[in-house]
C-alpha cells in the first residue's frame, strides 16, 4: 500500500429493517444506546434514518437502519455482511445473557478464537453479537436498567460470507491497509492498523456455495470506515480507483462526507469523515429528539412528516 493515509477505525454498520417503532425500541430500552439521530434515507424521504449510538454519536460507536413498515424480509446468501459485533466492558457477559433471556431473546455462548461472546439477532434478524473489551466508550452513555459498567461502548467489527476471500482479503490489505491478525480454517480476520491487540476489523468467512442474498429487513447494508480528515479520504479514494474499483464522488451526509465502494466479492464499503459530527443541527443534551431533514427536504417537511411513523 503507498501513501500515508490512514483509516483508523470502524464508522459505522448501517441495516434495512421492518416497523421503526419496533427498531428503536429494541436499540434504545433494550440495548440502551442512544437515539442521537432521527433523520431520512437521502434517497428516499418516505423513510427514516435513525442513528444509535454513544452519547455524542461518536465514530465506531453507530449503528445505523433504514426502517420500512412494509420492508420485505432480506434473503441470507453470499455474498453479504452477515453480523455486527458490539463491546461492552470487561465481566458484562452475564449481565447481557440475562438481559437478554429477561426479553426473550435468544442468545448463544460461543468462545471463537478465544473470546467469548453471545449472538443473538434482533426482532428483524439482523445478525449481533456482544464481546467483552476494556476499550472505554469514548462518550460514555447509560439508559435506564444499564448502568455505565455494563453499557455497550462500540462497534468492532463485522463478519463477511464471501466465495471471493482471497480477491477481497488482497484488497483489504494492499489498498485499504488492513493487517491479519489471524487466520484458521475458513476464517480470517483483518484489522484496521494500529498496535492495539483490540482493533475494529473484518472477519472473511469463506463460504464456496450459498443463495444469492437479497437486500431486505434485517440484513446489513454496509460497513464505513472512518478517516480523520477529507485529505486522507480523498487520498484513500485515489489508491481504490487505482486498484480498478469504481468509487463514488465524495457525498455530503451532513454529519460525515462519504464516498462509497464495492470491495472485491461485492459488498458495500463507505469511508467516512469523523466530522462535522451530529451536533451541527442541534444541541446535544437534545440529540434524536427531532425529526432532522436534509436542506434539500426541508420545503416538504409537513408532507415527509405525514409519511414516516411515530417512533413512540
Amino acid at each position: 500500500m503507498t501513501g500515508d493515509a490512514r483509516i483508523t477505525g470502524l464508522h459505522h454498520v448501517t441495516a434495512l429493517a421492518a416497523r421503526p417503532a419496533e427498531n428503536a425500541a429494541f436499540y434504545t430500552d433494550v440495548l440502551g444506546l442512544r437515539l442521537v439521530k432521527r433523520t431520512v434515507n437521502f434517497d428516499d424521504p418516505y423513510v427514516y434514518h435513525l442513528y444509535y449510538g454513544d452519547a455524542a454519536g461518536s465514530p465506531g460507536s453507530l449503528l445505523t437502519h433504514f426502517p420500512h413498515p412494509h420492508a420485505k424480509q432480506g434473503v441470507r446468501g453470499t455474498p453479504e455482511i452477515t453480523r455486527a459485533t458490539l463491546r461492552v466492558p470487561i465481566g458484562s457477559l452475564d449481565f447481557w445473557q440475562a438481559r437478554l433471556a429477561e426479553r426473550h431473546i435468544d442468545a448463544a455462548e460461543d468462545e471463537r478464537d478465544g473470546t467469548p461472546r453471545l449472538t443473538f439477532d434482533d426482532p428483524h434478524a439482523m445478525r449481533l453479537a456482544i464481546i467483552q473489551s476494556d476499550r472505554p466508550a469514548a462518550s460514555p452513555w447509560s439508559a435506564p436498567g444499564i448502568d455505565e459498567a455494563h453499557a455497550i461502548t462500540s462497534v468492532q467489527g463485522v463478519a463477511i460470507e464471501t466465495p471471493h476471500t482471497d480477491a477481497a482479503q488482497s484488497f483489504l490489505q494492499e489498498t485499504l491497509g488492513f493487517e491479519v491478525t489471524r487466520s484458521e480454517g475458513d476464517r480470517t480476520t483483518l484489522a484496521v492498523p494500529g498496535s492495539t491487540d483490540d482493533r475494529d476489523g473484518v472477519e472473511l468467512v469463506h463460504v464456496a456455495s450459498a443463495p444469492a442474498a437479497r437486500m431486505g429487513a434485517g440484513t446489513i447494508h454496509h460497513v464505513a470506515w472512518r478517516v480523520p480528515t477529507d485529505e486522507a479520504q480523498t487520498e484513500i479514494a485515489a489508491r481504490i480507483a487505482d486498484a480498478g474499483v469504481n468509487v463514488t464522488p465524495v457525498i455530503d451526509r451532513q454529519y460525515f462526507r462519504s464516498i462509497y465502494f464495492r470491495i472485491p466479492g461485492g459488498v458495500i464499503f463507505e469511508i467516512a469523515t469523523d466530522a462535522p459530527g451530529f451536533a451541527v443541527d442541534e444541541p446535544a443534551e437534545s440529540l434524536g429528539t427531532s425529526l432532522k431533514l436534509p436542506p434539500q427536504y426541508e420545503p416538504r417537511r409537513a408532507e415527509i412528516e405525514k409519511h414516516v411513523a411515530p417512533l413512540a
